[in-house]
């Protein structure tokens, strides 16, 4: 940073010249409107990364805007590459670099350009836009830093996903020593439905639970899949809220179980159980199912095969070891702890990804912010 501040004051003291983006790069679509299908040794870039690869090639170190689709959105082409129509060509002239134009266009938020309800950019819309053409030397020092951001970033986001997938590799390791019990002939077992209340749903469109879906409301419905909506107590009947932490059955798809302790219901399409009898701990029942969930996904890819489902007798009939309530809690204790390391790493991976992104637009936007030199 220090020295970029002395080579603007060596450099330009009064201020650059601000240059419309058509008088310093040559705009121009790329080629075909259909992705190429031969496959190829170089990438293929949309509108929005790459979306294939092909044989031949047609830009190389540039930045592309996405003309159709995600219209307005910047990638950077690495190496020799093929661009679609769908992405608009960014080609500097000798007094500018590439990769300064990149950053310079992303800080410039081409997608409140964006016309039409097909989404689409033309260059005629934003190549009139001046933006500061400072020397070649400053150019390069803006570059470094921007690029170290980004790829401080790309580092930070493989570190805590190496982490992560560290911790689900562990907790997997202990949940199968925990359950080792599973192959010993001294336990004795019992069915889901002999220790716990099967809930039934409530009866809910997806397009109403997107109605109703409201942020901090205290009643969650549960879909398929991650699907959630959350809503007030008044928007559903009253007998179909379950107040008692459960297990969520998720029957459709990807097979699952969800432990929830709050006021909640779910799809008719889905079920919960609530576990009623004091000799078994509702958590560890939750433990024990996750551990068939790659069994109950093959179950369900049998029963129907366009859209993987189970049944209530798939799970009503599921066997649950007994053992002591004290192992039980022991049990359920250690994998808690598992779990709330793993979803704290999950949860902090977007956190730390977004202030990383934040901090680079700061400093992207105050790099890129040039005096204006006045003109003769």
């Amino acid at each position: 940073m220090n020295n970029l501040k002395k080579l603007i004051q060596k450099k330009c003291p009064n201020g650059v010249q601000y240059k419309a983006i058509k008088d310093i790069c040559k705009l121009h679509y790329g080629k075909g409107n259909t992705i190429p299908k031969n496959g190829g040794k170089y990438p293929v870039y949309g509108c929005n990364g790459i979306v294939g690869t092909t044989n031949e090639y047609n830009n190389e170190n540039s930045p592309i805007i996405g003309h159709i689709g995600s219209a307005g959105v910047v990638t950077w082409g690495e190496g020799k590459h093929f661009v679609t129509y769908n992405g608009t060509i960014c080609t500097p002239n000798e007094n500018v670099l590439s990769r300064y134009i990149y950053h310079l266009l992303l800080n410039l938020h081409l997608e409140k350009y964006v016309k039409g309800s097909q989404p689409f950019l033309s260059a005629s819309d934003f190549q009139d836009i001046k933006v500061p053409v400072p020397p070649l030397e400053i150019q390069s020092e803006i570059i470094c830093i921007l690029d170290n951001f980004t790829e401080l970033t790309t580092e930070l986001t493989t570190e805590l996903t190496t982490e992560l997938t560290l911790r689900k590799q562990q907790y997997e390791y202990y949940k199968k020593i925990l359950f080792s019990f599973k192959n010993s002939n001294n336990i004795q077992y019992i069915k889901v439905a002999d220790i716990a209340v099967r809930n039934k749903g409530t009866s809910i469109t997806a397009k109403k639970m997107k109605e109703l879906d409201k942020k901090g409301a205290p009643v969650k419905i549960f879909a398929a899949g991650n699907t959630i909506a959350n809503v007030n107590f008044e928007d559903i009947p009253e007998e179909d809220i379950i107040y008692k932490p459960s297990i969520i059955v998720k029957s459709r798809g990807y097979i699952g179980f969800e432990y929830y302790n709050h006021p909640f219901s779910n799809k008719a399409e889905l079920w919960s159980y609530t576990v009623n009898d004091e000799k078994f701990n509702q958590k560890f029942v939750y433990y024990y199912l996750m551990t068939l969930q790659d069994k109950l996904q093959r179950i369900a890819r049998n029963q129907s095969v366009k859209l993987p489902q189970i049944y209530h007798n798939n799970t009503d009939t599921i066997l649950i070891p007994i053992i002591s309530i004290e192992e039980q809690e022991r049990i359920v204790s250690i994998l808690d702890k598992f779990d709330k390391l793993t979803n704290d790493i999950l949860e902090g991976i977007p956190a730390e990804i977004e202030a990383r992104k934040i901090q680079y637009e700061f400093y992207r936007n105050k790099l890129l912010d040039f005096k204006k030199l006045k003109e003769d």
